[in-house]
C-alpha cells in the first residue's frame, strides 16, 4: 500500500496569535490544486479544476462555490432529505462572492479555460470563522495549480473592541467589536473589502484596513513557500493581441461615425443607440472594405475594439478635462428626487430617484412569528430584520429569466449591514422588520439607493431608527501615478473603472463598506481620498434625504400590526393556554391575533388591528381577574360544604359563600340551596391575603331595595364548624405588577351595576 498520500506537504503561519495551517497532497490529490487550510478546529478544503474552453464563451467562466457541510459542527441538516441539498444558502451565497471577488481580476485576460473553485467546511470549531479561511485557501490552490495567477491574496477580518484592532475575531469577540471588516489584500495593497460598523469615523476604517493588510502578511509568506515546495508548473499562455492595421481602421471608422459625440450624451439608453449606430456603421463599412471583409476573425474581434477604444476615450476625457460621460465633474452627485408613502397599503414605502437610477423601498412589520429561521452550523438562528435587493429585467429594458442571482442577495446584504445599525432595539421595538428594494430603473449605484430608499421607508413605517443612512459608490480611473476618484458612478463609469467602492452611513460616521477593484492593488492614499470624499457626497445626500422626511413618523401605519405586551400571573398561564391549545387557539382564532406568552408571564400581543388587539387583551385579561371588594360575580359552584359552598367567582378564583350567606332565611343544610354546577351571582366581602368570601344573601338584599353593608352580613356569633375562606388559587403577591395596578378592569363575569 502507497502512504505518500498521508505524508503531505504542510506549511504554517502565525497570524493574529493563532496558527494557520495550509498541508496538500493527502486529500483531492486528481484537482488541479487542492488545500486544507486550518485554524483551530475549522478547516475547510478548497480544490481547483480547469478544463479548455470549446469555444468562447465571451467572458472568463470562472465558478466558485463554497458550501458548509452540517457534519462539520456534528450536526444533520434540517431538511426533509437530511442532506445538504438544493440552492445554496444566503450565507454560502456570499462567502462565495466574498472569494470570487478579490481572484477573478487576477487571472489573464483572455483565458480559455473554464475555471471551477469548490471550498468545503468539513470541520467548524464554532470559534474560528471558515469565511477567511476559505478566501485564502482559494487562493493557495491556485497559487500550486497549473493555472496562470497574479497572486497570492490573503483573506483577513479586523474588529475593534475597546478601541483596540482584533484580528480575526472570534464569533464571541464580534458581539463586543463597533466593526467587522473582511478584506483581502496582495503583498502590497488591498484586493476587497465588504464589511459593517457601528458609527465609525473614516479615519478608523482606512487605518484598521491597513493595520489588517500587515498583519496578514505571513499568510502570503506561506503560500509562496507552499507553491516553491509543491507548485505545479504554469500552463502557457498568450495574451491575445489585436492586429495594429485592424485598431488604426476600427478606431479611424469610430471616430467617423461619430464615437466621441456618442458618447458625450447624457442619458443612458439614447447614448446606447448611438453608440449602436456607430458600431452598425463601422462594422457595415469593413464588410464593404475589400481588405477586411472575408476576415472572419478581424470582424469577430471588432465589438472588443470598439469596447477598448470607448473606454480609453471616456477615461481619458475625465483625466484631461475633468468631464464625466454625463457631463458632471467629479464631485457632484446627480440630481435627488424623493417621494414617501406612495403605496397606501403598505407599511411604509418610499421612491428614491438619483440621476437615472429610482429604487422603490417598501417596509413590512410583522410579528416574533414572521422572524426567518435559519439552519446553520451554529445551529438554528433567528432574523428580525431582512432587506431584499430585487433587480427586474426591466430596470435595464432587458428580457431576461426572473431568478434572483448572487448579485441581488449580495447587494441586499450589504444594504442591510448598512441599515442594522440604526434599528431600534427589540426590547423597544420588538417587531420584525422586512424591507424590499425593488430597483425600478438602473444606472449605476442601485444598491446605495436601496440603502437611501430602505432608511427613508423605515421613516415612513413609523419605525423609531436613530437616525438617517444614505449610500454612495465611488469610482476610480488611475493611469499611471495620477488617479482621479468620482463620486455617484454611473453603470458605465463602473465597467470603464478601475474601482467601485460602496460606502454608507450617518452624519456621525460609516455603518457599511464594499469595495472592488480591477486593478492590482488599491493603495491606502486613495482610499482615504475615496472616503473622503464620499463622505461630501453622503452628507449632501442627507441634506436632501431630511427635506423629504426628516424623522420617524409618530405612528404606526393603521395597516401595520398592533401590538400590546402584558404581564400576568405565571400561574395562570396554563389557563390561558388551556387544554391541548383550546383557549389561545380560540383568541387567536376571533381575533386573528399572534400571541406570544413567555413562562415570566409576560405576554406579547401582534394584532391585524387595534380593535382585535383589544378583543385579544380582554380575552387574556380574563384569565388574570382580580375579584374587587363589594363587587358583583356571576359564579359557578364548584363543591358543596357543610359549612357552605365554595363559587368559583372568576377563572381560577374561588371564594366561600358561608351558609349562613346563602339565603335571607336560615339554611339548614348547603344543598337546599346550592347544588354543584349551579350558577350564582354572589358579592365578595371579605379578602384577607388569598382568602375570599362572598355573599348571596346581599345580592339579595340589594334586589330589594336594601342598601348592603357589611354589617347587614356579618358572621352570626357562633359560626359552624370548618374554615370561614376558600383560598384563591392565585398567587397573592401581585401588587408590584404594572399591568394590574394600571389597567381597566375586564371582567367578562361582572355585574355591570
Amino acid at each position: 500500500m502507497n502512504n505518500d498520500i498521508f505524508n503531505p506537504v504542510r506549511v504554517t503561519a502565525t497570524v493574529g496569535g493563532r496558527e494557520v495551517i495550509f498541508e496538500t497532497g493527502r486529500l483531492a490529490n486528481q484537482a488541479d490544486g487542492a488545500v486544507w487550510v486550518q485554524c483551530g478546529g475549522t478547516v475547510v478544503l478548497v480544490t481547483v479544476c480547469s478544463q479548455p474552453l470549446e469555444f468562447d464563451k465571451g467572458f472568463f467562466p470562472l465558478t466558485v462555490e463554497y458550501s458548509e457541510k452540517m457534519y462539520a459542527a456534528g450536526r444533520i441538516p434540517g431538511s426533509f432529505f437530511r442532506r445538504e441539498i438544493g440552492r445554496p444558502s444566503e450565507r454560502e451565497t456570499l462567502v462565495s462572492r466574498l472569494i470570487d471577488r478579490p481572484i477573478r481580476p487576477l487571472f489573464p485576460k483572455g483565458l480559455n479555460e473554464d475555471v471551477q473553485i469548490l471550498a468545503s467546511v468539513i470541520s467548524a470549531d464554532q470559534e474560528n470563522d471558515s469565511d477567511i479561511l476559505a478566501m485564502t485557501g482559494a487562493s493557495a490552490a491556485l497559487m500550486i495549480s497549473t493555472l496562470p495567477f497574479a497572486g497570492p491574496v490573503a483573506g483577513g477580518r479586523v474588529g475593534r473592541i475597546n478601541g483596540q484592532f482584533v484580528l480575526n475575531p472570534s464569533f464571541a469577540d464580534l458581539a463586543d467589536s463597533d466593526i467587522n471588516l473582511v478584506f483581502a489584500a496582495s503583498r502590497d495593497a488591498l484586493t476587497m473589502v465588504e464589511g459593517e460598523a457601528s458609527f465609525v469615523p473614516e479615519d478608523v476604517i482606512i487605518e484598521a484596513l491597513e493595520w489588517g493588510r500587515k498583519e496578514i502578511q505571513p499568510l502570503i509568506d506561506a503560500q509562496m513557500q507552499l507553491r516553491e515546495l509543491c507548485g505545479k508548473p504554469k500552463m502557457e499562455f498568450t495574451p491575445h493581441a489585436d492586429n495594429p492595421d485592424l485598431l488604426a481602421r476600427v478606431e479611424e471608422l469610430a471616430l467617423g461615425a461619430g464615437l466621441d459625440k456618442a458618447l458625450r450624451i447624457p442619458e443612458k439608453l439614447p447614448r446606447k443607440e448611438a453608440r449602436k449606430q456607430v458600431k452598425n456603421d463601422v462594422m457595415a463599412a469593413l464588410a464593404g472594405d475589400p481588405a477586411w471583409a472575408s476576415d472572419e476573425t478581424a470582424l469577430k474581434a471588432v465589438p472588443d475594439i470598439l469596447a477598448d477604444l470607448e473606454k480609453k476615450m471616456v477615461r481619458s476625457r475625465i483625466v484631461n478635462e475633468g468631464t464625466r460621460i454625463d457631463g458632471r465633474d467629479v464631485r457632484s452627485v446627480r440630481p435627488i428626487q424623493i417621494q414617501t408613502g406612495v403605496l397606501p397599503r403598505a407599511h411604509g414605502s418610499a421612491l428614491f430617484r438619483r440621476g437615472e437610477t429610482k429604487s422603490l423601498v417598501v417596509t413590512t412589520l410583522g410579528s416574533t412569528t414572521d422572524e426567518q429561521r435559519v439552519d446553520s452550523l451554529g445551529g438554528d438562528v433567528t432574523k428580525r430584520f431582512m432587506l431584499h435587493y430585487n433587480f427586474p429585467p426591466y430596470c435595464v429594458g432587458e428580457v431576461k429569466p426572473m431568478r434572483v442571482s448572487r448579485r441581488e442577495i449580495g447587494h441586499g446584504a450589504l444594504a442591510e449591514k448598512s441599515l442594522r445599525p440604526i434599528l431600534p432595539s427589540e426590547e423597544d421595538f420588538p417587531f420584525t422588520l422586512r424591507v424590499v428594494a425593488e430597483t425600478m430603473e438602473s444606472n449605476g449605484s442601485s444598491s446605495m439607493a436601496a440603502v437611501c430608499g430602505g432608511s427613508l421607508s423605515l421613516m415612513d413605517a413609523g419605525v423609531p431608527v436613530s437616525e438617517a443612512v444614505a449610500g454612495v459608490a465611488m469610482g476610480l480611473i488611475k493611469e499611471d501615478d495620477k488617479f482621479i476618484v468620482l463620486t455617484d458612478i454611473l453603470g458605465d463609469e463602473d465597467a470603464l473603472g478601475d474601482m467601485d467602492f460602496k460606502i454608507a452611513g450617518t452624519a456621525n460616521g460609516v455603518t457599511g463598506v464594499q469595495m472592488d477593484i480591477k486593478i492590482t492593488g488599491l493603495t491606502i492614499d486613495i482610499m482615504r481620498e475615496a472616503m473622503r470624499q464620499a463622505k461630501e457626497g453622503r452628507l449632501h445626500i442627507l441634506g436632501e434625504m431630511a427635506k423629504a422626511i426628516a424623522a420617524p413618523r409618530a405612528e404606526l401605519s393603521p395597516y401595520a400590526p398592533q401590538h400590546a405586551e402584558l404581564e400576568v400571573n405565571p400561574d395562570i398561564i396554563r389557563l390561558i393556554i388551556g387544554p391541548g391549545g383550546k383557549n389561545i387557539k380560540a383568541i387567536t382564532a376571533a381575533t386573528g391575533a399572534s400571541v406570544d406568552i413567555e413562562d415570566s408571564g409576560k405576554v406579547s400581543i401582534f394584532a391585524p388591528t387595534s380593535e382585535a388587539l383589544q378583543k385579544a387583551r380582554e380575552m387574556i385579561l380574563y384569565y388574570d381577574q382580580r375579584p374587587d371588594l363589594g363587587r358583583n360575580y356571576q359564579g359557578k359552584v364548584r363543591k358543596i360544604m357543610e359549612i357552605g359552598a365554595i363559587v368559583e367567582i372568576l377563572p381560577n378564583v374561588e371564594a366561600l359563600v358561608h351558609i349562613s350567606q346563602l339565603d335571607l332565611q336560615r339554611v339548614e343544610q348547603t344543598g337546599d340551596v346550592a347544588k354543584l354546577g349551579d350558577e350564582m351571582l354572589v358579592k365578595v366581602i371579605e379578602i384577607n391575603g388569598d382568602r375570599i368570601r362572598a355573599s348571596r344573601k346581599a345580592v339579595l338584599l340589594e334586589e330589594q331595595g336594601q342598601e348592603w353593608t357589611p354589617e347587614s352580613t356579618s358572621r352570626p356569633a357562633r359560626a359552624p364548624r370548618g374554615d370561614h375562606g376558600s383560598r384563591s388559587s392565585h398567587n397573592s403577591s401581585h401588587g408590584d405588577r404594572r399591568q394590574h395596578s394600571s389597567r381597566p378592569r375586564n371582567n367578562a363575569n361582572a355585574d355591570k351595576n
